[in-house]
């Protein structure tokens, strides 16, 4: 069964203390439809700081002391091991997992709020948590994930071209029509955030952005996500090796 797409964002589980995400048909985690905005919700990337963060599960810590700072609008690049915390970091940024330590802002926003951080906040490709559908087109992905925003009935007018607005701000040039299983690894990832940008948010969190990608799509992937935060949205990815991000992220962490 796949899991739910970023479009609507399944519940955070596993590892640590685990909390829910917005419900299903709430959005792309990126802001709740007809939400009343919150303090640190806005046009604009949202500046992440943290010292010390910590996030301890059954059978241990996940992440410990753990201190970022990402400017607004900037491009960060985390790396480490399977089994570093990675995913779990994402997370806890996103307001789905509740820290066991440490402090934390985005946008301004405490990370102990966590309903309020998930307005601000957007999850791409997130392995048991998000995903895409394979028997979904790229078309019909972005299309539920503006039904999602919008409305059962929404704003069908002009809704085509919101859609390809949708593609063209992560760069991901595919015939709409291509099933997502069809997809190279680096394009399934720019679907994914192109799903979650549609809710306007002030975060962006992908994850194993270079997995199963090619060494030689490493590096133009980074320079998409540039282009991404640059757009105006302060983007966090995850991967193995960060090498390729150098001189593209602003902050670059590597996990032990």
């Amino acid at each position: 069964m796949a899991t739910e797409t970023p479009g609507a964002v399944a519940a955070a589980g596993g590892t640590a203390a685990a909390v829910s995400g917005p419900a299903a048909g709430s959005g792309a985690g990126g802001g709740l439809p007809g939400a009343r905005r919150g303090p640190g919700t806005g046009r604009g990337g949202a500046a992440i700081r943290t010292r010390g963060l910590s996030l301890r599960g059954p059978r241990g810590w996940v992440f410990r002391d753990v201190d970022l700072d990402v400017e607004a609008s900037g491009l960060a690049a985390v790396s480490g091991i399977a089994g570093s915390g990675r995913t779990a970091l994402l997370l806890a940024l996103g307001g789905r997992m509740k820290p066991a330590a440490g402090t934390g802002t985005v946008g301004g926003v405490p990370l102990d709020d966590l309903r309020a951080v998930q307005r601000i906040a957007a999850l791409g490709i997130v392995a048991g948590v998000t995903g895409l559908d394979p028997a979904l087109t790229v078309r019909e992905h972005v299309r539920e994930a503006l039904a999602l925003h919008e409305g059962a009935l929404g704003r069908f007018r002009g809704r085509n071209a919101r859609m390809r607005a949708a593609l063209d701000r992560t760069g991901l040039d595919v015939d709409p029509r291509t099933l997502a299983e069809d997809l190279d690894p680096d394009e399934a990832r720019l679907l994914g955030a192109a799903l979650a940008l549609v809710g306007e948010p002030r975060l962006l969190l992908l994850d194993d952005v270079d997995e199963g990608l090619a060494a030689d799509r490493q590096r133009p992937l980074w320079r998409r996500l540039r282009t991404i935060a640059d757009s105006g949205v302060t983007v966090i990815a995850t991967c193995h090796d960060a090498a390729p991000a150098m001189g593209l992220a602003q902050t670059v962490v590597h996990l032990p």
